[in-house]
């Protein structure tokens, strides 16, 4: 009995001393507990320590550094963002101007360029929705010589940076050796960040951007074209899964890669490293160098990426590497060994569809994951790294458009894209959903919604010269238009300086005709979204263009079954001209094509909204004060939508290319001067788009029978022959 009390009085004694430890803490007057040390073995030695022990004097700093980071580790877009200032003018972005002392790296000024030439960029920061900070933060690794030591104090300094609430960094390159912890070295706060090598851990969801780790030589516009060309199927390659690269002998990233020789078998699969990098590899070489080197020297890296169907993407010192967009880029499946990375705007695209995600600790299973998967599998996912690469990926600009349309996205979520938009042809770049969030209202997904367009078009006419006298070509190209059963009303576009012409001036048509002035006057007007146009489909003139119902009918149905081309008559063509270094354009009559002008011919009214809103205004610019090529500029925008020609419809040798001066009474496709702004617009707009976007066909489509042998009666098109 005596035992007991005892027992239960120490047990009290015990609890009131915890409690009293809970709620007030360690007396003052006890020494602070001694900083944990390992404990000897049986043979009085000590373990040996982990790689990742930091430098002396590093870890008050990069504690100071990580309390600053968990001050904006909860931001949401909810918590840290003033959504206020996207209400007043839009989406628009911001670049704070270079301060005195600035250093900025080649690779952030192509950042900075691709931001201020966005279609997003304004230079009011009153209007602004989202600032970035000319400050580098692109390399935070204080080894680098591109580390701007002072990035914390510049940015605190910003006159808007309030906390970091609204502003956007850029960043490549965390932390350093010898652990490269994922840390900027200053305090983000609640700026977004846009950062390549995210970790799980730290990363942001729905606010935080993930980026690829890109190189120096990274081009800011344009890019090299993925190699698989589109729509093609691909001969099967020689290796079945490649790797070339460092194998590091200690620190991080060395598990994996010490361990890949036993996956290699020198035949199909050919994983090669090296030990001969850095200044001191001799030191820490093992018995396995000098074989793993001599084998490494043997291959060619671009030969490998360009003859296996799958690349490793084992993690390096960081979680990223520069072997990720070089395999997507040679059509290589990347086979990713990277635990915790948060990939490349993983929030958007479903890299199930592209790549092969693994897990570190199971490589050995590697090789039978891979030769599970059948050759139609591996075409798909190939087509799809293609699709990937040259959609988001193979530019600084495409990379930076895409980080602020997913920000825009989220500012907006009433109207933000779908999954289906961002992971299928022609991508989220180009489909806008200020103009819908429904797949069917875009020319692109009638095949993936078993859908076709309705069969009703919109006629837009291009009007440039006064209405003198009945017997003028355009009232009777809208009486031809308006017999088609087809067409639900005609727009006469007036864009000529004299008056409008009364009501009574005009045919009696079956169908509305509206005639409404051109907004300014302008060139580009004739593709703005009017709201006048219903149809899907739309019908575009120019005055004195010389069609039949027959014809007109004709090429409406060939459109429907190709809905995101352009269809219609009038070809023309371009080419390289090796004398003068540049492009060419060319209206003779040859069997190939690359160009179908808007004087007659269909195209989806979404073109007309892309047109507006996508493109840059020096390029309307440019088109307006020539009062030219905005047919040219509308080819090069639907090539570089669609990575697909245009498509001419029966032979019609009889049209005139009839790009008319405002009251002129004579035809500009016989002027010299016409022709020559004709190829500067070429050039220009390749330069804007980085590439050259138009593509050549030979294909024309004509009517069943045509010129055949056969009776006139048995032909559903009669007229088109007679022409």
């Amino acid at each position: 009995m005596q035992a007991k009390k005892r027992y239960l009085l120490l047990s009290l004694g015990a609890c009131c001393l915890l409690l009293g430890v809970y709620f007030g803490g360690l007396h003052p007057g006890l020494p602070a507990p001694a900083s944990f040390a390992p404990a000897r073995d049986s043979s009085g030695r000590r373990p040996l320590s982990g790689y990742l022990k930091a430098e002396d004097g590093e870890p008050r700093r990069r504690e100071k550094s990580r309390a600053g980071a968990r001050q904006g580790r909860g931001c949401r877009m909810e918590t840290c963002f003033d959504f206020s200032l996207c209400r007043r003018h839009g989406f628009r972005v911001y670049v704070y101007p270079p301060q005195e002392g600035d250093k900025v790296s080649g690779t952030y000024r192509k950042v900075l360029a691709a931001l201020e030439s966005s279609r997003f960029y304004t230079a009011d920061p009153g209007r602004a929705c989202l600032f970035v900070p000319a400050v580098d933060t692109l390399d935070r690794d204080r080894l680098s010589p591109e580390y701007v030591s002072d990035a914390g104090s510049r940015l605190q300094g910003l006159p808007r940076w309030r906390g970091g609430r609204n502003h956007l960094l850029f960043n490549l390159y965390a932390g350093t050796w010898p652990d490269y912890a994922d840390e900027l070295g200053f305090d983000s706060a609640q700026a977004l960040l846009a950062k390549a090598s995210s970790g799980a851990g730290a990363f942001r969801p729905r606010f935080d951007v993930s980026l690829p780790l890109f190189a120096k030589e990274h081009p800011q516009r344009g890019g090299r074209r993925g190699a698989l060309a589109a729509h093609h199927v691909a001969p099967a390659r020689r290796y079945l899964l490649a790797f070339k690269g460092k194998r590091y002998l200690t620190g991080i990233g060395s598990e994996t890669r010490n361990a890949l020789y036993h996956v290699h078998n020198g035949d199909d699969l050919l994983l090669l490293t090296t030990c001969k990098h850095g200044k001191d590899w001799q030191r820490h070489r093992d018995g396995r160098c000098e074989r793993d080197n001599a084998a490494y020297a043997r291959y060619d890296y671009q030969e490998l990426l360009h003859n296996s169907s799958f690349c490793l993407v084992p993690r390096g010192r960081r979680l990223g590497s520069f072997r990720f967009l070089e395999a997507l880029q040679a059509a290589c499946i990347p086979v990713l060994l990277s635990n915790g990375w948060e990939l490349p705007f993983s929030e958007v695209i479903d890299w199930n569809k592209a790549a092969i995600i693994g897990d570190e600790r199971l490589l050995l299973q590697v090789p039978s994951i891979i030769r599970s998967i059948g050759p139609d599998k591996i075409l798909v996912l190939r087509q799809q790294t293609q699709f990937l690469w040259d959609t988001y990926f193979s530019s600084v600009e495409k990379i930076v458009l895409t980080t602020l349309e997913i920000i825009q996205d989220r500012i907006f979520s009433h109207i933000n894209r779908n999954a289906v938009m961002w992971n299928a042809l022609p991508g989220g770049l180009f489909v806008l959903p200020q103009y819908s969030t429904h797949l069917a209202d875009f020319p692109f997904y009638y095949l993936v919604l078993g859908q076709t367009p309705a069969k009703e078009f919109t006629a837009v006419i291009q009007a440039v010269s006064p209405l003198l006298t009945q017997s003028q070509t355009i009232l009777k190209l809208i009486l031809s238009v308006a017999k088609s059963k087809y067409c639900r009303q005609i727009i006469v576009l007036w864009n000529c300086e004299k008056p409008l012409p009364p009501q009574n001036k005009w045919p009696s048509t079956p169908v509305p005709l509206n005639v409404i002035e051109g907004d300014n006057k302008m060139m580009s007007s004739r593709f703005f979204p009017y709201d006048l146009i219903q149809t899907e489909a739309v019908l575009s003139l120019d005055e004195d263009s010389v069609l039949s119902t027959n014809e007109i009918d004709f090429a409406f149905i060939v459109w429907r079954t190709f809905p995101e081309r352009i269809v219609g008559y009038p070809a023309r063509s371009h080419f390289w001209d090796n004398s003068k270094g540049c492009w060419g354009y060319t209206s003779k009559w040859t069997n190939e094509y690359s160009m179908v002008l808007t004087g007659a011919a269909f195209y989806h009214r979404y073109y007309h909204y892309l047109y507006t809103f996508y493109l840059p205004s020096n390029l309307h610019s440019m088109v307006n004060q020539m009062s030219n090529c905005e047919d040219i500029l509308m080819n090069f925008l639907i090539s570089a939508t669609t990575k697909l020609p245009p498509i001419k419809v029966t032979q019609k040798k009889q049209y005139k290319e009839t790009m008319m001066q405002q009251g002129s009474k004579t035809s500009r496709w016989a002027d010299p001067e016409h022709f020559a702004q004709r190829q500067a617009c070429m050039n220009a707009f390749t330069n804007w788009f980085g590439f050259m976007p138009l593509l050549h066909s030979q294909t024309r489509l004509d009517p069943v029978l045509f010129k055949d042998q056969v009776s006139i009666l048995r032909k559903k098109y009669r007229d088109i022959e007679k022409l």
